[in-house]
């Protein structure tokens, strides 16, 4: 069903340059036509990185709220709806109040070119302005000097995830040149929490964080973090928490979640919003077992998983992952969009799966074709084969292995239309 929402979003679309320049300039002047909302925010809290951004928010946002907190939220890209890029509050913005802020949004440009996702950036910062809440935390969507969220001028606390490639077209091919747009969202005088880094993109942020006088709360020098005996240690300069692991399953959420404890440090947080950072997150299509739906249905008794990481870090993190699931069968569903390295993905998958059934990501010109997906597969070491669609995938899978893992992977994208699908 279209909404009025849908509507304006389409129109948005309509406003796209022809050409994408990564530049400020055209969020600065609608936000100075909208009488500058992201002035007059709740304290910010700013989080870039390649990977873990969306878990790491998500781990800050249940500490924050067990605490007391009313938290704005802002993450991208969504997955089945766009209103869950804008939490106003803890609850994600509703129908009539995401079709009024996009409507002002987009009579106050006017016909003048910008892009979807800085206008939706905009309209986001509009709605957090206008309803009280404690704390906003702001997802980077693409590197972050130059990210549309990075207009906020003194953030009360900035956090660095860890950088990898990804993106390069638009943020340069080497971990110097990413970290260096990462880093962008440092601020003068403003603490940063640094999660775990490769040397060179560790030496850019400190290169930054020092000309800025921005105090480093540095993995493996500020804090430290791992699991001991199926309980996840933490140390800072404050003392040791024992808490319970993450509910986000995976050993990289240990890294992730020792950069959301220290962020909840920094704001004077207690060990009690340190310990619902770890029991009560929930980040959906990272590493998620999906309980009921149509697909649920579909594949039983099989498992059916669903992630959305899509780089070969990601790749590197799903397969550790799966490593530490008990024994079964672990057959792949993948689709992957043609803007990013899907052998550096799959490779490290190719230890830990049986099977791989590629299908292209519905209604995305972007996507790869599916034969090329299972071609590019099957490079790297997979049983690879193509399918027209997830469903006809999972019927392929469970007619040979009833009892198996089914993970559905490779793309946000994907994953979006999957929990559409899911329903």
């Amino acid at each position: 069903m279209t909404t009025n929402s849908d509507a304006i979003l389409a129109r948005m679309m309509a406003l796209h340059p022809k050409v994408i320049d990564l530049t400020l300039d055209r969020v600065w002047r609608l936000l100075e036509t909208l009488d500058n909302p992201q002035k007059k925010l709740p304290p910010v809290i700013h989080v870039a990185g390649t990977n873990g951004k969306g878990s790491t928010q998500a781990m800050i946002r249940a500490g924050l709220e067990q605490s007391g907190a009313a938290v704005h939220a802002y993450t991208s890209p969504h997955l089945a709806h766009f209103h869950e890029r804008i939490r106003l509050a803890g609850e994600l913005i509703t129908e009539d109040a995401l079709t009024e802020v996009l409507d002002r949004c987009y009579h106050a440009n006017g016909p003048d070119p910008i892009t979807y996702f800085e206008i939706t950036t905009v309209a986001g910062l509009l709605a957090f302005a206008e309803t009280p809440a404690d704390y906003t935390l702001l997802e980077v969507g693409l590197g972050g000097r130059l990210d549309a969220t990075n207009v906020i001028d003194t953030p009360a606390l900035t956090i660095i995830t860890p950088i990898d490639l990804d993106h390069q077209a638009f943020l340069g091919d080497t971990l110097t040149a990413i970290a260096g747009e990462k880093a962008g969202i440092i601020k003068r005088g403003v603490p940063c929490v640094v999660g775990p880094q490769h040397d060179e993109a560790m030496d850019v942020i400190e290169a930054k964080a020092a000309r800025l006088g921005a105090p480093l709360l540095a993995h493996c020098q500020h804090w430290h973090v791992s699991e001991e005996r199926g309980r996840l240690v933490y140390q800072d300069e404050r003392g040791l928490l024992d808490l319970p692991l993450p509910a986000l399953p995976g050993p990289h959420q240990i890294m992730n979640a020792g950069a959301a404890i220290a962020a909840l440090r920094a704001l004077d947080k207690d060990e009690t919003a340190c310990e619902a950072a770890m029991t009560q997150a929930y980040w959906p299509a990272r590493m998620e077992k999906l309980t009921k739906g149509a697909l649920v249905d579909l594949a039983a008794p099989a498992e059916l998983w669903l992630d959305g990481g899509h780089n070969p870090a990601a790749g590197r993190a799903l397969a550790a992952t799966l490593k530490q699931q008990p024994p079964r069968p672990t057959h792949l569903i993948c689709g992957m969009l043609n803007t990013k390295d899907i052998s550096g993905y799959l490779a490290p998958l190719a230890e830990v799966a049986t099977s791989l059934t590629a299908v292209s990501i519905p209604n995305e010109a972007n996507t790869i074709p599916a034969e090329e997906t299972a071609r590019i597969a099957a490079t790297v070491g997979l049983d690879a084969k193509a399918a027209p669609d997830v469903a006809h995938a999972i019927r392929d899978i469970t007619a040979v292995s009833p009892h198996a893992r089914i993970l559905i992977c490779g793309s946000l994208y994907l994953a979006g239309a999957v929990m559409r699908e899911n329903i």
